[in-house]
């Protein structure tokens, strides 16, 4: 009799979790963002007071990048680096913001570590997110990766608000910024001229002409020439 009962209950208890489970599987899609989609806007507490996301960044850039918690080791290394970087980020138009699920006063005792230890304090706001609003909002929580704290993720979004670049990296990972940087580099160029940039492209080098430009066209948009590779594959100067 047990074990009927219990062939009896099996069928509820398995539809039950296949319920549940599509639930969460439905919650992760809601919470994907893709390239092309607008960055979710948001206010909240910062280390330089109120932040409202979409009009700190105006017309410009921006970064947002997300830490799993204050005074852990690799992200101080990060902060100090986006901070040395930023007139590099001021002659691209960008605003870098980065974000940990600890409170505001925690931030500001580890920006005193971050200056000790790295020679430069973080002159960007730091997001106070302990309720992961706005974790939640840009899918930055990972179950299956960590329950608790934020994978350290990238958005770069464009003066439209659009999301142009997300990556996403290990803990154990710093985060490269020069790639950062280059990456904006190529999209500030490519969405004023009808280019596209190669493998490892830097500032200054060759770029490629997109096949959407005819020859009759490239002449005139480009009269420092070509070299055609393949049809579709033609070399230029990069243009100013």
């Amino acid at each position: 009799m047990s074990a009927g009962l219990a062939s009896r209950r099996s069928p509820g208890r398995v539809g039950s979790h296949v319920s549940l489970t599509r639930r969460r599987t439905e919650e992760v899609h809601q919470l994907t963002l893709r390239l092309g989609d607008t960055a979710p806007d948001f206010t909240a507490d910062s280390t330089t007071g109120p932040i409202a996301f979409h009009e700190y960044l105006g017309d410009g850039w921006g970064i947002l990048f997300s830490h799993p918690r204050d005074f852990t080791p690799v992200c101080t290394t990060e902060l100090g680096y986006v901070a040395r970087l930023k007139p590099e980020f001021d002659k691209r138009h960008v605003k870098a913001v980065g974000l940990s699920i600890d409170p505001v006063e925690s931030h500001k005792g580890w920006a005193k570590d971050i200056q000790e230890t790295q020679g430069h304090a973080p002159n960007f706001p730091i997001v106070a997110d302990p309720d992961r609003k706005v974790a939640n909002l840009y899918g930055m929580m990972h179950p299956a990766h960590d329950e608790v704290f934020t994978v350290r993720t990238v958005f770069v979004v464009d003066p439209k608000k659009k999301i142009r670049l997300m990556i996403t990296y290990p803990q154990t990972t710093g985060r490269n910024f020069d790639e950062i940087l280059r990456v904006i580099d190529s999209l500030q160029l490519t969405d004023a001229h009808r280019v596209a940039t190669p493998v490892n492209w830097k500032q200054g080098e060759d770029v490629i002409i997109v096949p959407a430009v005819t020859d009759e066209e490239a002449k005139a948009k480009f009269p420092g020439g070509w070299k055609a590779l393949k049809p579709y594959l033609r070399l230029t100067p990069q243009p100013k």
